[in-house]
């Protein structure tokens, strides 16, 4: 392992699953997506350039890396690792990865300090309303991972690199250098934890991957205005395929019902009632 690389010290596998964990869904024919317990990693590209967007649980990186075996052959690798965020459960494999790719990593230049072991992110809310999930929340990692070199901010212009086709967007409210992933020629979008497919702070909705469009986890989210105007955002992109990072993907009229919704009721149905970051300025 490179010296200036490192996990957080509180980095361990966290015994959470759902009856999801291990099932892949080709998406489209260039767009993979595949399940790590709870959370989702995404392939983006064929054979011969693909990249990895985000990178799964803590202890999943031979999991990853037979998937892509699997879908790729072994002799290839991907061109690059795009972070939407660098909460634990999107950066969990990526040490791991990265030493054994050995590919360049990028994500939002507001998310560098939590990657580069500077900045860890605020404690979760195990207070908020909600489920089990919620109250589980102190035991995950929440200390910052040092990625040292190997991590390079996004560009400014909006481009993706080793990703010709698609932008990034920043939607910020969960995290703050938050970013989703956006393809205009066929609306397909890669939305991070901007909003996701099942009800996250439920044991039992998570298990079943009971699907639903809601907002952002909510144990994590700490800026709910941001979290509001970031959906808005990728409403207005009318996108007729959605991966989430957590939950199925979701596509046609079930996506831009499911998003209209949540941006019309999304004080409602999205943010808590209560909880530490439920900042009574909301509006």
């Amino acid at each position: 392992m490179e010296k200036d690389m490192n996990y957080g010290s509180d980095y361990k596998y966290i015994p959470a699953t759902s009856i999801g964990s291990g099932v892949g869904i080709e998406v489209l024919p260039d767009l993979y997506c595949h399940t790590i317990q709870i959370v989702n990693i995404i392939l983006v590209g064929t054979a011969d350039h693909f990249v990895l967007v985000d990178a799964g649980m803590p202890h999943s990186a031979n999991e990853i890396i037979s998937i892509t075996n699997e879908r790729f052959g072994e002799h290839n690798r991907p061109k690059a690792i795009i972070l939407t965020h660098g909460h634990f459960d999107h950066v969990g494999a990526i040490i791991d990865l990265v030493n054994h790719w050995d590919v360049p990593v990028y994500a939002h230049e507001l998310e560098l300090p939590y990657l580069t072991g500077k900045r860890s992110y605020p404690e979760p809310d195990s207070t908020v309303e909600g489920g089990m999930i919620a109250k589980m929340s102190p035991i995950f990692p929440n200390e910052p991972i040092n990625l040292g070199s190997k991590v390079n901010q996004l560009p400014t212009d909006g481009t993706v690199p080793q990703m010709p086709d698609f932008q990034w967007i920043h939607t910020p409210g969960h995290s703050p250098g938050h970013v989703s992933i956006f393809r205009e020629k066929d609306r397909a979008l890669i939305a991070g934890d901007a909003f996701i497919t099942v009800k996250q702070d439920s044991l039992l909705k998570v298990f079943t991957q009971k699907e639903e469009i809601c907002g952002p986890p909510r144990y994590l989210t700490t800026d709910w205005n941001e979290a509001k105007e970031s959906v808005i955002k990728l409403q207005a992109l009318n996108p007729y395929v959605a991966i989430t990072g957590h939950g199925l993907p979701v596509s046609g009229e079930t996506l831009s019902k499911g998003l209209a919704k949540l941006v019309r009721n999304f004080d409602e149905v999205a943010v808590p009632d209560y909880g530490k970051y439920v900042d009574k300025n909301y509006h």
